[in-house]
């Protein structure tokens, strides 16, 4: 015959005390507080990257727009608001010369309406800064004609030396239907 002693109540069983059970509450709730701050930085970060990408493809479109208009645009600064994947959006355009007398510089940034500086928060001059998203672009005819020759890039020295001699091309290249000097030795 084989006998069961039953241990009293309290005395061969041990639970977790109060203590114990705090710290794991402590050591669950600063794991989840890490957890939600990483959820809301990626989420921020996705917010952050959709509205860049709105704004780009915003600039992208007007520096189309200007191109592909039937007059060119004036040197100077315009601006405009507009309605883009649900969302009203301002941009500003800057056209410019360059130092190409054919090639004029478009510089266009853009922002969220709602981003946008009240009149009482700006200055004289002051543009209210933080644009979202800037891109720049050219507008204009090619540098130099379609000669086959590659144009001069270096800017003339005063006293000489910026132009090449009579019946050479700029950087060295033989014009058309000439052949260049072999110089050197095969090894």
């Amino acid at each position: 015959m084989t006998r069961c002693a039953i241990a009293p109540a309290g005395r061969g069983t041990r639970g977790f005390t109060l203590i114990e059970v705090l710290v794991a509450l402590v050591i669950v709730a600063v794991g989840v507080a890490a957890l939600l701050g990483s959820l809301n930085s990626a989420a921020n970060s996705t917010a952050y990257l959709r509205e860049k990408a709105f704004a780009q493809w915003i600039a992208v479109n007007r520096i189309t727009e200007t191109r592909l208009a039937t007059t060119p645009p004036a040197n100077g600064k315009s601006e405009g608001e507009i309605d883009y994947a649900g969302q009203r959006w301002q941009w500003r355009q800057v056209v410019s010369d360059t130092q190409f007398p054919t090639l004029r510089r478009i510089d266009v940034s853009v922002r969220p309406a709602s981003a946008a500086p009240t009149a009482s928060s700006t200055t004289e001059g002051d543009d209210g800064g933080d644009w979202t998203f800037t891109l720049s672009g050219s507008l204009g005819s090619s540098v130099a004609l379609a000669t086959g020759a590659d144009p001069d890039w270096e800017p003339a020295v005063p006293g000489g030396g910026g132009t090449p001699p009579p019946g050479s091309t700029p950087n060295g290249a033989t014009p058309a239907g000439t052949q260049a000097p072999v110089t050197g030795s095969a090894t």
